[in-house]
């Protein structure tokens, strides 16, 4: 098959813990053909989505792990899978490139479905799933915010379309700083805030489980670093081996057969004890640290999913 890969650049990836560059080792292995380019070279022209990038290879080698040919123009239409997989912000940029990959849909497997990325961003998907989740509000207003607050105490303040744990705060009960960061983030964005009750339970771990094709297959937690509230590995959150419990069962049960209805293949969602926190279907990692503790290979499984698919 002929794959496409929108991406940020590969040429600064990690090999040893990004997941894209997993999934086209994987791909190449398996005798496809790779194509990479970056958001910014994705166009509209006269009724083709073209892109601008380059054939590719790749080895397990940081440095030289990805080869590429010279640069050229496609017609995304002649390729047989899209990877959706640049990282957010979750903005106007991103959200443009799903309406463009979206008029592929009749030609080419776009992974995941844009058009469910799209209406599904990670922070609002699980309002689907009120049972499942810590007490949550979505507002701007400052007011609304501070009644949350009030009600709860203990506090997780976040922007709704952040990543990688920037700009996430926990606000205790004793905290007098709500006011000031409501100040900052409304100063330099018109998005509302994202507040959940904080979970205790996050000393122990945030867990990622990894979803194909709306089953699960495994999952590592993340253990903030000391002193941090943060899981993120991009924050200095340490992996962990870990199975699945039957309450991450019980949710991957709930939320499994929409993901897989709305061509979700490939998802990550974040758990905190018992709550779900996240449904991250724009980006997921987690791919390579899940394979070293359970031996096994999960990007075999995704592309055997979408190969599937396409047959």
């Amino acid at each position: 098959m002929k794959i496409a890969f929108q991406m940020d650049p590969i040429g600064a990836v990690d090999i040893n813990a990004d997941s894209s560059f997993r999934l086209a080792e994987e791909a190449q292995a398996r005798g496809h053909s790779l194509f990479f380019y970056s958001p910014d070279h994705l166009a509209y022209q006269e009724g083709r989505i073209t892109a601008r990038g380059h054939d590719f290879t790749v080895q397990r080698v940081q440095g030289d792990h990805a080869r590429l040919s010279e640069l050229r123009e496609v017609d995304l239409a002649d390729f047989d899978v899209i990877w959706l997989r640049q990282d957010p912000p979750f903005d106007m940029h991103y959200i443009t490139s799903t309406h463009l990959l979206d008029r592929l849909k009749d030609d080419v497997v776009v992974v995941n479905d844009p058009f469910w990325v799209r209406n599904y961003p990670e922070k609002l998907l699980v309002l689907d799933f009120p049972d499942l989740t810590p007490p949550t509000t979505i507002a701007r207003d400052l007011d609304t915010i501070k009644a949350f607050k009030a009600k709860h105490g203990d506090v997780i303040l976040k922007p709704l379309y952040g990543n990688g744990g920037a700009g996430v705060f926990r606000l205790d009960a004793s905290d007098r700083n709500l006011t000031s960061l409501h100040e900052l983030f409304t100063g330099f964005s018109r998005e509302p805030l994202i507040v959940q009750k904080f979970l205790p339970d996050v000393s122990n771990g945030d867990k990622r489980v990894i979803l194909v094709d709306g089953a699960p297959v495994g999952a590592i937690n993340r253990v903030p670093a000391e002193g941090e509230t943060r899981s993120n590995m991009h924050v200095g959150g340490r992996p962990e081996k870990i199975g699945l419990t039957d309450r991450d069962r019980e949710i991957c049960d709930a939320i499994g057969p929409l993901l897989k209805e709305k061509g979700q293949v490939f998802v990550g969602i974040d758990v905190i004890g018992d709550y779900l926190t996240e449904i991250n279907v724009t980006s997921p990692t987690g791919i390579q640290e899940l394979e070293r503790f359970d031996d096994v290979n999960i990007a075999e499984k995704i592309w055997q999913a979408i190969e599937v698919k396409i047959a």
